[in-house]
């Protein structure tokens, strides 16, 4: 592969150039090095030696025309020397360094035989590479938490502090989570891969889910001063463009694919989902931070772009999975805020069609929140009496108790119905289960208002 130079580069141009870099090819680097290595620490470190030998070094020789395969082969020997004085005190590095040694003259000699010559290759290991680091991070071996955690760490790159604060946790605290998701991932050998046709369905629903699980953070923040986290929202949307990008294709995970016909599409689904929800961000808060409801929102501040975007992906993800008639969650729940989004007004919105899509994705999936929303939407479609009689019949199960979506909603139906004191038990019984500063201040207005 012929290497061109970049002539004279200024120490400014080599900073900003490495800097762009980072941003925006750490994570295919860092894929790889994890590949290469078999090991998280030691590649986040040797990674950051070789952009900080870059910084050095090409000021002196000039850029590599292609710096990708420069830095990738720069770290890998960091790592090596890492290891090589561990091993004066460790006997059993000497296996690993020996290991690592033949396989870097390995890549070498295919690095140089690469018949294509202009990087196509590389770039498919690197995609491949990436793949495997999100079905890694997100393995069912690790706690839930976790996996949402090394996700956000070694996939979108963001830091333990960010992270931390986002989930409103301490830096200390997450850290030790990830350090002990990266212990576990060592001792229990969890393989570096893409999983078997077989696996890949059960196993793709679990990075789908740790993606919805970090927008929801996003959209709807459990806590604090702020309803939004933008940054929370932002990552899981690019998480989700990676999914889609990088979704496993027969040659990759093997000829046969099994259970796939669903899951392609509810990742289309799941990002068409986030898509049309981050739409209303603008409208969903005044200038002072106060929560605005979907029923008084602006429809003018929702972002169009956003909205056209979901429902392209979403009538997509429909007509595969038409084609096989199993509908995914993800799907449904884009369908139903692919009405809200389309309706000009609360009073326009379709809600026989809201109601007949919470009947399907109840029936896939019968949690109790879907329940609860179904309850809703039957308010909006057949009135406050029939919604205050489903909400009733969900809270009677019991597994809403602490939800305090679901004791405002109910309190929303009794103050609709005039009964002012139901309401206001109800909405009190919300206010006590809620932590966000913003739902705070509505729910106590809302009590204000019936006193």
């Amino acid at each position: 592969m012929a290497e061109h130079v970049m002539s004279e580069p200024s120490p400014e141009q080599i900073r900003e150039l490495l800097d762009s870099l980072y941003r925006e090819d750490s994570g295919r680097i860092l894929a790889t090095l994890i590949r290469l290595l078999g090991d998280f620490d030691l590649a986040e470190e040797a990674m950051h030696e070789a952009f900080a030998a870059a910084l050095s070094l090409w000021a002196k020789s000039g850029v590599p025309g292609n710096p990708r395969p420069w830095l990738i082969s720069t770290a890998r020997f960091k790592a090596i020397d890492t290891l090589r004085r561990r091993a004066r005190f460790d006997a059993s590095q000497d296996e690993l360094v020996r290991y690592l040694e033949a396989q870097s003259s390995s890549a070498e000699r295919s690095h140089k035989t690469d018949s294509l010559g202009d990087g196509s290759l590389e770039d498919d290991w690197l995609e491949d590479d990436r793949l495997r680091l999100v079905f890694t991070c997100c393995h069912p071996s690790l706690a839930p938490e976790a996996r949402v955690a090394l996700t956000l760490r070694e996939v979108c790159g963001l830091t333990t502090e960010e992270i931390a604060k986002a989930f409103l946790t301490t830096p200390r605290t997450l850290a030790q989570r990830i350090v002990r998701a990266k212990a576990k991932i060592r001792e229990e050998r969890i393989p570096y891969e893409v999983p078997t046709p077989q696996e890949l369905p059960e196993r793709l629903g679990g990075v789908l889910q740790v993606i919805y699980l970090v927008f929801n953070e996003g959209y709807s923040a459990a806590a604090g001063a702020e309803v939004t986290r933008a940054e929370l929202t932002g990552e899981a949307i690019r998480l989700g463009r990676l999914l889609l990008e990088l979704r496993p294709e027969p040659e990759v995970v093997g000829s046969e694919i099994i259970g796939l016909g669903i899951m392609v599409p509810e990742v289309m689904g799941l990002l068409a989902l986030m898509l049309l929800q981050e739409s209303r961000h603008a409208a969903r808060t005044s200038a002072t931070g106060e929560l605005i409801l979907l029923e008084n929102q602006d429809r003018a501040l929702w972002n169009r772009e956003q909205i056209a975007e979901g429902v392209a992906l979403l009538e997509k993800a429909l007509k595969s999975q038409q084609k096989s008639r199993r509908f995914g969650s993800y799907a449904l729940q884009a369908a139903i805020a692919a009405v809200h989004a389309e309706a000009e007004s609360v009073a326009a919105t379709d809600w026989r069609q809201i109601v007949a899509l919470y009947d399907q994705l109840v029936r896939i999936q019968p949690s109790p929140v879907v329940q609860l929303n179904r309850a809703v939407a039957i308010a909006m479609r057949d009135g406050p009496e029939a919604g205050l009689a489903h909400i009733d019949a969900v809270l009677e199960h019991g597994e809403l108790a602490n939800y305090y979506l679901a004791h405002s909603a109910r309190a929303d139906m009794c103050r609709r119905l005039g009964r002012a004191d139901e309401a206001r038990a109800s909405y009190e019984k919300a206010l006590a289960l809620t932590q966000q500063e913003p739902e705070r201040q509505f729910l106590q207005e809302r009590i204000r208002q019936l006193k």
